[in-house]
């Protein structure tokens, strides 16, 4: 971890206790959990609790990302997943880390039949497969691992000081979990090919210009500002919600021709629900929707 620092010209090993404290969050439930958590603090936001929150919670790693965290993510995504009454999720760091890389400690002494036949990193898609909507909320760095979680995010919101980047060139490897594919779709070949092949980092306003993060906000206010949009997420239809990203994502994959297509064919499959006859009900009769996600 201290070598990736190095060699992406920060040294930001140690976070003092007061600071962390700022910024613990209260477990869930243990009916919601399989058991406690080593890694992340997972909590239920918003006035109807609709809304997961998932905070990385290595502090003096600055939230590197170890197996074992992100099989707790993977956990706690698995049981929002079922909580029918979560429209939305929220994943977050620290003020100083989202994440700031993959656990080099962890990695150095790989050899290339283990990670090879282990098919190593290949648990990290839970995150771009699971169906309801996540928001990430980057504060400080999101640096190689930590960069490419966010981008499996659906929204990225960034706090003012944020800072994105794939230093994985600076130790000799190349991304492994999707940064050279997610970054050039987000922000186009010449600036992905730049801050792959550089090490560079950008910042959250320039990570806003070019089209890599949504909004921005004083840090502080980030993640309220990200459960206030789960919460509106969270109060349509799920099931709508869940066609409409599937509808968004398919478009990474697909023709303009077949995506159009695909659009179609959702837009038709939504006149199947009773939240669709309840949507334009409502808007007719001028009066706020019932929605029963179905």
């Amino acid at each position: 971890m201290a070598t990736l620092l190095r060699n992406v010209g920060v040294n930001l090993m140690h976070l003092s206790s007061k600071h962390t404290a700022k910024h613990q969050l209260t477990p869930l439930s243990r009916c919601l959990t399989t058991g406690n958590f080593e890694y992340i603090l997972v909590d239920k936001k918003g006035e109807k609790s609709n809304v997961g929150l998932i905070q990385l919670n290595r502090p003096k790693a600055l939230n590197a990302l170890c197996d074992g965290l992100m099989k707790e993510v993977s956990v706690a995504l698995d049981q929002f997943e079922k909580d029918r009454g979560v429209g939305c999720v929220v994943l977050t760091g620290s003020e100083r880390a989202f994440a700031a890389g993959a656990d080099i400690k962890e990695m150095q002494g790989q050899q290339f039949a283990q990670v090879f036949s282990g098919n190593f990193l290949s648990h990290w898609t839970r995150l771009s497969d699971f169906t309801k909507p996540v928001i990430a909320a980057v504060n400080g760095f999101a640096l190689g691992g930590g960069c490419e979680v966010a981008m499996m995010c659906d929204i990225i919101y960034a706090g003012e000081k944020a800072k994105f980047g794939q230093p994985e060139i600076t130790l000799g490897t190349i991304p492994g979990a999707g940064g050279t594919q997610r970054l050039i779709r987000a922000i186009g070949k010449s600036k992905a090919m730049e801050m792959v092949l550089t090490g560079n980092m950008m910042s959250a306003q320039e990570a806003e210009q070019a089209g890599l993060v949504s909004k921005v906000f004083p840090p502080d206010q980030l993640v309220a500002e990200a459960v206030k949009t789960a919460e509106k997420i969270s109060g349509f239809s799920k099931i709508i919600v869940g066609m409409c990203k599937e509808a968004v994502n398919a478009a990474n994959e697909m023709t303009l021709r077949e995506g159009l297509h695909f659009e179609k064919r959702i837009f038709h499959a939504s006149f199947a629900t009773n939240d669709r006859k309840e949507g334009m009900s409502a808007f007719v009769e001028k009066r706020p929707p019932n929605f029963t996600d179905s």
